[in-house]
This record gives structure tokens, C-alpha cells and sequence, in this order.
């Protein structure tokens, strides 16, 4: 049976995908998972470097499948007055809504945000205060939908976010290239788009449970980005180390890139 036929689409995370076994993996310490060297600290990194200075602001930021996690907006969310968060996983997105509410039993997001804290010299409970206040909806997302939050329509925001979800949502570069521009249409004109993305992976698992990963270059995003009306200002890249031996995933790079939607679009 073809790849193609067996690639892991939202119905199957919906299922199979065990959120609190992905953050325990993944974001339980700043480190990330032991396999994927240097992988989260990176992404976190590049994300101060996007907010801290304020200098990317507005009132409206989206991100387009946050899974269980928040550490996306961690970095942003003293900057924006609303902020959307979404996931196709009713799970995923019950474990935000947990952890906002404060429910007995939430994920711990310490860790991670006392490291984006540190880095940033901000106060942790202001913070994390600043993002629950802020956080106005936890809505169900689509990205294989020409507007994802069908059928709520949300008003153009100043920023999308959007980390480690297309590549896994998308069976195909086409799909993928659909999934980019309905990103683009969330957008004000001169948005901002912050991605983070690998680069050559087929797969990654949770809990050993495999999940698929439309396998894609440098070359391909730079040209979605553009088909999509968005302008690439930054892109960069950390290659795997030691991918030999990374029993999660096969990625070859993890990558971070922003780009502006043009007035035209």
C-alpha cells in the first residue's frame, strides 16, 4: 500500500495521538527530547528573537494547530491584546483549556516557561498571567480546509503562528501549498507569519505510536510561501545531530522562518 494511502491525517490524530505522552516527550524540560539535540531550545530561542523586542505587535495573533502546547506563544503574548489558539484534536485542545483554567491535573509548563523567562528577563507569573488573560478562544482548525475554522470566520490578525503542523496535517505538496494560502487569507495585508517546520522527515512517533510527515525542502516551503502571497523575510536552520540515532523522528533540520503578507493579496 502507497505512502499516500497511509498518511496520518487529522481523523487518525484524533484517535491515536496521545497529548499528554507528546508533552512529556517533547517539553517536559527546555532540552526537548534527548534524541532531538538542541531542537526545542532552538525553536524557543528564535521565538524570543521574533517578540522580545515588541517590535512585532498588534491586537489579533492566531496559531494554527497548537496541539497540546503553548510554548508558541509564550514569547508573543505580552504583545498581542486577543489571541486564538486551535487544534483539529479535541484532546489537544481540552488539555489547553486545562491548563488556562488552571484544572486539577494540567500539564506542567514550568520548565519551559521559566527558560523563556530567563532568556527574555521577564517575570515568569506575569507571563504566564499575560497569556491566560489574553487567550480569548480554543477553537477546532482544518488546515485541509480553504478557511480552517469553518465555519467561524475570523477577523485578519497581525500575526499567525503556526508550528509543526502543516507538514504533518498535509498528505501532499499540493495539499500543503492549499494549506499555506488559506494561512494567508487569516493575515491582515503586511501580516506576520512565524513558521516552524522540519525539513526531510517522513515520520515521528508518540508513545511509539508513528505518525506521517509530508517530507519537504527549503526550496518547496520558499515556493508555497510565495504561491501564497507571502513575502520570506528569514529562514533559518538547524540540521539533526546524531540523526542516526534519533529513535523519535527522521528529521534532517528543523527550521524557523517569517514572512510578510503583501498589500496586494
Amino acid at each position: 500500500m502507497s505512502k499516500r494511502v497511509n498518511f496520518t491525517e487529522g481523523e487518525f490524530y484524533q484517535d491515536h495521538f496521545d497529548s499528554r505522552a507528546y508533552v512529556k516527550d517533547f517539553y517536559s524540560c527546555p532540552g526537548g527530547h534527548s534524541d532531538e539535540k538542541n531542537f526545542l531550545t532552538f525553536v524557543l530561542k528564535c521565538l524570543s528573537r521574533d517578540f522580545s523586542t515588541g517590535e512585532n505587535k498588534g491586537r489579533m495573533l492566531i496559531e494554527v494547530g497548537s496541539g497540546p502546547t503553548i510554548h508558541s506563544v509564550l514569547s508573543a503574548c505580552q504583545h498581542y491584546d486577543e489571541i486564538v489558539l486551535s487544534d483539529f484534536s479535541d484532546n489537544n485542545r481540552r488539555e489547553i483549556e486545562k491548563w488556562l483554567e488552571n484544572r486539577e491535573g494540567c500539564l506542567d509548563w514550568n520548565p519551559v516557561l521559566q527558560h523563556v523567562c530567563e532568556i527574555e528577563g521577564k517575570g515568569q507569573s506575569h507571563v504566564e498571567a499575560a497569556l491566560k488573560q489574553r487567550v480569548k478562544k480554543v477553537l477546532k482548525c482544518d488546515v485541509r480546509l480553504e478557511n480552517p475554522f469553518h465555519p467561524h470566520t475570523l477577523e485578519p490578525a497581525d500575526c499567525v503562528i503556526t508550528s509543526l503542523c502543516l507538514e504533518a496535517a498535509c498528505k501532499d505538496i499540493h495539499s500543503y501549498c492549499r494549506a499555506l494560502h488559506g494561512l494567508s487569507k487569516l493575515l491582515r495585508p503586511g501580516g506576520l507569519l512565524v513558521m516552524v517546520g522540519v525539513l526531510g522527515e517522513t515520520f515521528y512517533k508518540v508513545n511509539e505510536q508513528r505518525f506521517s510527515c509530508l517530507s519537504l525542502s527549503k526550496h518547496d516551503i520558499e515556493e508555497a510561501l510565495q504561491g501564497a502571497g507571502l513575502s520570506l523575510h528569514e529562514f533559518n536552520i538547524l540540521p539533526a545531530e546524531d540523526r542516526e540515532n534519533n529513535s523519535v523522528s527522521d528529521f534532517e533540520a528543523v527550521f524557523h522562518l517569517t514572512a510578510r503578507k503583501l498589500s496586494d493579496c
